[in-house]
C-alpha cells in the first residue's frame, strides 16, 4: 500500500482525477434529476477519481511492466482495436440497439450534445471504474494478469446483471444473453488492449463503440 502514497503517484493521480472531473462536467450538467449540486458531484468525482487513478499509477506499471499512457502499442494492435471496435459497433447498431432502445430509451443519447457528453463521461470515468482501476487492483492482489483479467471481465458481467432488472419492461432472455456475451467479450478485449497499449488504446476502441450512437442520431431513429 506504500505505493499509493508515493509523491509521483499522488501527483499523477490527482492531475488525472482533475482532468476526468472536468471532462465529466458536460454529462453532469445535463443531468436534470440530480439530487446534489453540481459542485458536490464534481468534488466527489475528483476525490474518488484520485483514489482510483492511484490504483492505476501505483500498480499497473509495477506489476504489468507497461506504461499507463503510451502510443507505442504497435500497428497490429491498433489495427485490431480499430477493426474490433467498428465491427462491434456495427453488430450492436444492427441487432441490439433497436430492441434495447425501445425498452430503455433514456439510456441512449437523444442528440449530438448528449452523445458528446456521455461519450466523454464514459471515456473519463466509466472505463476507469470498470477496467483500469479494478484490473490494477486485482493485479496487485493476485500477482497474475490472467486471474486479474478474468475477474475484471466477470465484474463487467456482474454490473450488467444489476442494471437491467430496473428496466420498465422485462428484457427478453435472448437479448439479455446476447448483451451479457457481448459485455464479457468486450471486457476481455478492454483488458487485452489495456495490457498492450495502456489507457489510450482502450479509449480509442471504446470511442469507436460509442460512434454508433452518433450514427443513430444522424439517421433519425
Amino acid at each position: 500500500m506504500r505505493d499509493l502514497a508515493r509523491p509521483k503517484v499522488l501527483k499523477w493521480s490527482a492531475a488525472a482525477a482533475l482532468v476526468s472531473a472536468a471532462v465529466c462536467y458536460p454529462e453532469l450538467s445535463l443531468w436534470t434529476e440530480r439530487a446534489k449540486p453540481l459542485w458536490y458531484l464534481e468534488s466527489l468525482l475528483c476525490l474518488g477519481g484520485t483514489v482510483l487513478w492511484a490504483f492505476v499509477f501505483a500498480w499497473f506499471p509495477k506489476y504489468a511492466n507497461r506504461p499507463v499512457f503510451t502510443l507505442r502499442a504497435g500497428a497490429w494492435v491498433w489495427s485490431l482495436a480499430t477493426f474490433w471496435g467498428l465491427a462491434t459497433a456495427i453488430v450492436l447498431y444492427r441487432f441490439v440497439d433497436p430492441a434495447l432502445h425501445a425498452q430503455k430509451p433514456l439510456d441512449y443519447p437523444a442528440n449530438v450534445e448528449q452523445w458528446f457528453a456521455r461519450t466523454l463521461f464514459s471515456l473519463a470515468f466509466i472505463q476507469l471504474v470498470m477496467v483500469f482501476a479494478p484490473f490494477s487492483w486485482l493485479l496487485r492482489l493476485t500477482g497474475s494478469a490472467q486471474v486479474a483479467a478474468m475477474f475484471t471481465v466477470l465484474f463487467g458481467g456482474f454490473v450488467l446483471a444489476f442494471q437491467h432488472p430496473a428496466a420498465p419492461a422485462p428484457v427478453p432472455v435472448t437479448l439479455l444473453l446476447g448483451m451479457l456475451a457481448q459485455r464479457l467479450l468486450n471486457g476481455a478485449f478492454s483488458v487485452y488492449f489495456f495490457l498492450r497499449g495502456g489507457v489510450v488504446l482502450v479509449w480509442w476502441w471504446h470511442l469507436l463503440l460509442q460512434s454508433r450512437h452518433w450514427w443513430r442520431i444522424q439517421s433519425g431513429w
